[in-house]
């Protein structure tokens, strides 16, 4: 691994000003924020009603700003600096904004703890602002236009993600999600692990690497390829068993999945669908960023499962019991569209006749000439089935707005009874598709009835020995399937608690979104249903997953379908076994330090990785390379949580894996044969 090119932190002092005039608040630009907070701390630390033990307090200097303490802010007003930047003037009066010197007092900057106290020194903390996270919110969410520099496992949730701006940093933007170096590529068959062999466009894949610069690296290869990408991502609820990071703050969370689902939406076809799965925590607010990402106007459906029963007891004192999941549907375009299950279409129906026995009146409504029948005057009977017979249909509900028919009999027929008479049979020319040069309704039969009737006969496109008999059925949206997710822990071979998907609820997902050979991707794998399924089914597919249990549970899994496996949906599709599919993992860089870190449990583990890290990895430009050897005993006097969370703070997050531009880079160590086999997949994003 190449060594970190460190570079001396510049002096951010700025020139001084000249003096202004006293008659206006100065008009100086500020000192840099380092250089405001130790001149606040030197104006408040004489006020001995803000110390408290020899310390300032925060409570209290909070206190006497927000009650606008005179002395307070003669205080402040009296450093030219501080005047600068907490007060504005309306004519000749200063103003106060309490709001802005609030921020500063409670940022951890400003009397800060041991740690970022170390930080401070070492140089980690940021000169451009004096707020640790911006809090402004862009449009929906704070960090809308940022990309998130953060891992999802769960030691990431112990320190402070980063934001990258996408119109403020874009460079470090681009480095961070240009395509990566893949190796250890593997293939796997009947016969276990064989010989790679050549890479094509019709392999399955098993990634493992972070999503989102997974994501990014296989978009040079498969931008506008897939058909289907389903997806159960961390719910944000702080128990998901996936191990992933699920206790983001919501606006992280939504960053996090804003980030994932812009680039996801480059990997669909132009008719390829998305499937979003999410319970009730975050719903609401993903339905709004999706219609953001996708296009309101390509949001299909809103779908329901039944994942446990009433009955099923998760935590005894829990207030609500959970029962229904959400999976967001949305296509890429309005050629996107859901498969419609078909059934043959039964002529069952059609088994009513219509015999005119007396002479109709005639009337005109809605410009046409329809004739009235009073009763005596027809008889209606049911007559065996047939293409010749009339269907009855009720002119009710929804079909009152729904078609010809039903719009006719509402804006015409209904409460024509007092003139016409119960029971009246209308015969109306012109309406309908089956042929016929007219349509019989029927109004109320009894007093202060609305309801009527109508009948029609058989489409002509399904007459006769050359039409159609099958017919298509609409798709629900709710599926009770609470036995399926009660019973799948053992699906695979696998065991995979609290989390895995049933395979019957992956198979109805894929038979409604894609055909066979269609490619299929999913960027959660976790224990890998989603594949699995896919293979079954004679589906393509790509799956990512971050976490270490990708050796030991997904990609067994996956060994155990190419095997024959019996579970989940192997009966229903005769499941024998075969196929194959590749595995590679993302090469790491400084991802390397970051398992290491995490696996750590001494002191002595820790400051050796931090030795090993200045001389071999990629730090942040924000390090003060002068400064590292003169506070490690700083360093060193750390507890071990602190050392952990600063070896991963000091860090570049860009460079955890190795970009692609530097494969041939000797000092990353990577092979030949992996150099031949990136070669190759990195070509099929040319054919």
């Amino acid at each position: 691994m190449p060594k970190n090119n460190l570079k001396a932190k510049p002096s951010q002092a700025k020139p001084s000003q000249a003096k202004p005039s006293q008659a206006k608040p100065s008009q100086a630009k500020p000192k840099n924020n380092l250089n405001l907070i130790e001149e606040l701390l030197e104006v408040l630390l004489p006020d001995d009603r803000l110390v408290s033990e020899g310390r300032l307090s925060k409570n209290k200097i909070t206190e006497l700003a927000l009650n606008l303490d005179p002395l307070l802010l003669k205080l402040l007003l009296d450093s030219e600096n501080l005047r600068h930047h907490f007060f504005s003037v309306v004519g000749d009066i200063f103003v106060f904004d309490k709001i802005k010197f609030q921020r500063l007092v409670s940022n951890k900057q400003f009397l800060p703890d041991s740690y970022t106290a170390f930080k401070n020194k070492i140089g980690l903390v940021s000169d451009d602002e004096y707020l640790s996270n911006s809090k402004e919110v862009v449009l929906a969410w704070p960090y809308k236009d940022c990309v998130l520099e953060g891992g999802q496992d769960k030691d990431d949730s112990k320190r402070n993600e980063v934001f990258w701006n996408e119109v403020l940093a874009p460079d470090q933007i681009d480095r961070l999600l240009s395509p990566k170096a893949l190796l250890n590529w593997k293939r796997y068959s009947e016969d276990g692990e064989v010989s790679v062999g050549s890479i094509s466009g019709e392999d399955n894949l098993l990634i493992k690497g972070n999503n989102l610069l997974a994501l990014h690296t296989i978009k040079k290869t498969h931008e506008g390829k897939v058909k289907l990408i389903y997806i159960d991502p961390p719910y944000n609820t702080d128990t998901d068993s996936f191990k992933y990071n699920d206790s983001f703050n919501h606006s992280t969370w939504l960053t996090f999945m804003k980030n994932r689902l812009e680039i996801a939406k480059h990997l669909l076809r132009m008719d390829g669908l998305i499937f979003v799965q999410i319970d009730d925590t975050e719903a609401p607010y993903l339905k709004v960023l999706c219609d953001e990402v996708f296009g309101k106007e390509n949001a299909i459906i809103n779908m329901y499962v039944q994942v446990r029963f009433e009955g099923k007891t998760l935590v005894e004192d829990m207030n609500f019991q959970k029962l229904i999941e959400t999976t967001l549907v949305y296509g890429r375009s309005a050629l996107s569209t859901l498969n419609k299950q078909q059934e043959e279409y039964s002529k069952a129906d059609f088994c009513w006749e219509i015999v005119e026995t007396g002479k109709p009146k005639e009337i005109e409504l809605g410009g046409r000439k329809v004739h009235v029948f009073k009763q005596g005057t027809y008889e209606i009977h049911k007559a065996l089935a047939s293409e010749d017979g009339l269907k009855e249909i009720w002119a009710s509900g929804k079909i009152l707005d729904g078609n010809s028919s039903g719009r006719f009999f509402r804006d015409y027929l209904e409460g024509r009874s007092e003139m016409d008479g119960l029971g009246s049979l209308y015969k109306v020319p012109g309406i309908g598709d089956d042929g016929l040069s007219h349509r019989y309704f029927t109004g109320p039969k009894r007093p202060n009835a609305t309801k009527g009737k109508y009948y029609q006969g058989m489409p002509k496109h399904r007459r006769g020995d050359g039409g159609s008999k099958t017919k298509f059925l609409p798709i629900p949206n709710f599926y009770q399937m609470a036995e399926s997710f009660g019973n799948c822990r053992h699906e695979g071979g696998v065991d995979f608690r609290n989390g895995k998907k049933p395979e019957v609820w992956l198979s109805k997902i894929l038979e409604l979104a894609t055909r066979p050979n269609d490619l299929v991707v999913d960027f959660f794998v976790g224990s890998g249903s989603t594949c699995a399924v896919a293979h079954k089914m004679g589906r393509r597919y790509i799956g990512i997953e971050q976490m270490d249990y990708i050796d030991t549970i997904t990609k067994k899994r996956l060994m155990n379908v190419v095997d024959g496996d019996n579970t989940g949906i192997s009966k229903l599709v005769e499941w024998q076994g075969g196929g194959e599919f590749l595995y590679c993992e993302l090469a790491k860089a400084n991802q390397t330090y970051v398992e290491s870190v995490q696996a750590a449990d001494t002191d002595d583990e820790l400051i050796a990785i931090w030795l090993d890290m200045q001389d071999k990895a990629f730090l942040s430009y924000k390090v003060n390379v002068k400064l590292i050897d003169d506070k490690k005993d700083d360093f060193q006097a750390l507890s071990i949580r602190h050392k952990k969370q600063f070896l991963m703070d000091v860090m570049d997050k860009n460079l955890l894996y190795v970009p692609l531009s530097e494969i041939d880079d000797k000092s990353y160590g990577i092979s030949k044969s992996d150099k031949a086999f990136n070669s190759q997949f990195f070509k099929l994003g040319k054919a």
